[in-house]
């Protein structure tokens, strides 16, 4: 597989690594941008952890919540510039998209695209769509959502930046009062700060911790200081590592960003705070959307892809 420049500058970005380090590993791998970032980490030549991948789409990402704060919809819908994602008549749009969504059954795009618009049945989500596509004069692609029932608590909600990036926190708890809403909106600041991967370590499946290990092991094996150490001594840095690599890819070992002392992880602030309002509580799964994320790694441009995405 040829090997072009925008490959070269797309590893650079992710990584962080020296361009001919970028393009000897896309060579090694034949081109597979995935494996390209493990070659770079094996080698010690990129950071321990892959970037979540750059903006590429304009497009915002608006939570719903229900009044009873028990049900809520995240979603995505993209436009081409940064001029209409600013607009309110788009942004009126994607409210109505997320509010047939919330208060509906569907559960993927396809499905939505093929329901009649709630606002006139005489059409269809999609054709809708394309209505808008005309009266804005851009193309638009409703990309994704997901939607979080806490039937047994509440929804937190956060959106950062006007929608570049949206959070819900699913909660489980026997109260429910403003001071324990106030720490799970906290919370969802943290994921949309530091995106964790993981909301605690027992929801790490084996498979991330087997990669990560394989990698670790690369990296002290290809590090000329650490190579020749005994294995035993080896295994005891990679327990290491991996262990550090975990507190920062599971929300409740992370550092909570807004402790006053720098050292209380969040799984101790939201303990702290049930304890004071004397609740069961339980953070039970997260989402976190980003405005536009993944799309410009597969080097498509974004007019194709929604060109693509609507059959056009």
């Amino acid at each position: 597989m040829q090997i072009t420049a925008s490959m070269v500058k797309e590893l650079r970005e992710v990584t962080g690594a020296g361009m001919m380090d970028c393009k000897k590993a896309l060579a090694e791998v034949d081109g597979d941008m995935e494996k390209a970032v493990d070659y770079l980490r094996e080698k010690g030549l990129a950071g321990a952890q892959k970037k979540a991948g750059r903006i590429a789409a304009e497009g915002i990402v608006m939570n719903l919540v229900s009044e009873d704060q028990k049900h809520a919809v995240t979603v995505e819908v993209n436009a081409e510039t940064d001029f209409v994602a600013k607009n309110e008549k788009f942004r009126g749009y994607v409210e109505e998209v997320a509010a047939q969504i919330l208060n509906s059954d569907v559960e993927n795009i396809e499905t939505f695209l093929a329901a009649p618009w709630a606002l006139d049945p005489s059409l269809t989500v999609e054709q809708k769509l394309s209505e808008m596509i005309s009266v804005i004069g851009e193309n638009m692609r409703i990309r994704r959502f997901e939607k979080v029932n806490a039937e047994n608590g509440f929804v937190a909600s956060y959106i950062h930046g006007g929608g570049k990036i949206g959070v819900l926190v699913k909660v489980e708890s026997d109260v429910f009062n403003e001071e324990l809403k106030e720490m799970a909106r906290n919370v969802a600041m943290q994921i949309a700060a530091l995106r964790p991967q993981f909301c605690s370590d027992a929801d790490v499946p084996a498979d991330f911790i087997e990669k990560e290990t394989a990698i670790l092991k690369a990296q002290i094996d290809n590090d000329p200081k650490e190579m020749n150490k005994p294995e035993k001594v080896k295994e005891g840095m990679i327990r290491g590592r991996l262990q550090k690599e975990l507190k920062e890819v599971c929300l409740m070992d992370q550092i909570y960003v807004r402790a006053e002392d720098g050292k209380q992880i969040v799984k101790d602030y939201v303990a702290q705070t049930a304890k004071a309002n004397g609740a069961n509580l339980k953070i039970v799964s997260f989402i976190r959307f980003e405005t536009g994320e993944g799309l410009e790694k597969r080097n498509e441009d974004f007019a194709a892809e929604v060109a693509k995405q609507m059959g056009q």
